[in-house]
């Protein structure tokens, strides 16, 4: 089902007056996530490592008064002051899309620390970073939305994969404990959990198979799409359109949840 709505005046739109702040806004999921939050009339900021990628995904929004922070969301004392930046020019943050994140894979025998801090560090420490910069305007207000980006591998393990499975199962971990804390104060948390997705990001697991089965890469894509139900890779917009349902007004009773976007693989734990 397709929902639309009257574009006439952004005022008519439901996530008007709205700011949404989306990390790892540049490509991929996180520009999808952008998109549909904007077409949705909230107003945007988009967090990234490069302003460069970010201006480019402003440049597509819907709407007015987006803006660009360049930040790096390991950087607990950085973020808080870029979000209090991005909060004085566009208002009040409602919504937070902890998209940004890294996957990086390797055997566990052969799994660095470095390697495995750098998978904690960016997709689990950049998530709580971010929320903590978030959270007490959100309280204040009596209204919020925070959407963490998982994935399938933070519901079930994968191989070769095992630092950044720890960090999203980390990522799940966190979402379910700070939605019992805030449920009675107006804010919803969840965690959309993507399966293989068309993006950069899937790099990686093609490398994987093209490096232990001689493959080629078109081959390991179609390997990977084969593991969907539907037999195809996950498209940011499919994301994107989960993570704006979440976002709008009369889903607050949808709270700790973990919502795989997987094509109908089934996530048994």
């Amino acid at each position: 089902m397709s929902i639309t709505f009257d574009t006439s005046s952004s005022s008519t739109l439901p996530l008007s007056g709205r700011h949404a702040v989306v990390t790892g806004a540049g490509s991929g999921i996180g520009e999808a996530i952008a998109q549909e939050l904007a077409r949705l009339g909230a107003t945007l900021t988009l967090v990234g490592r490069r302003a460069e990628p970010l201006e480019a995904a402003r440049a597509k929004l819907a709407g007015q008064g987006h803006g660009v922070v360049a930040a790096d969301i390991t950087d607990h004392a950085g973020i808080a002051a870029a979000f209090a930046s991005a909060a004085a020019e566009r208002g009040a943050i409602s919504i937070l899309v902890n998209n940004a994140g890294a996957a990086k894979s390797a055997p566990a025998g052969k799994t660095s620390p470095r390697l495995w801090n750098e998978m904690l560090t960016v997709n689990l420490t950049g998530t709580f970073n971010c929320t903590q910069a978030v959270l007490a305007g959100m309280q204040a207000a009596r209204w919020g939305r925070i959407v963490n980006i998982a994935s399938t591998a933070g519901l079930v393990g994968y191989a070769y994969v095992s630092a950044y499975s720890a960090a999203k199962h980390g990522v799940i971990g966190f979402t379910r404990s700070l939605a019992l804390e805030v449920a009675k104060q107006g804010i919803t948390v969840n965690a959309v959990c993507p399966g293989y997705t068309d993006t950069p990001l899937l790099g990686g697991a093609v490398d994987n198979i093209v490096v232990k089965t001689g493959r080629s890469s078109d081959e390991a894509k179609t390997t990977l799409a084969a593991s969907n139900p539907q037999g195809r890779l996950v498209q940011p917009e499919d994301v994107a359109r989960t993570v704006g349902w979440l976002c709008l007004p009369g889903s607050e009773a949808i709270h700790g949840q973990s919502i795989p976007v997987a094509g109908g693989e089934v996530m048994a734990g």
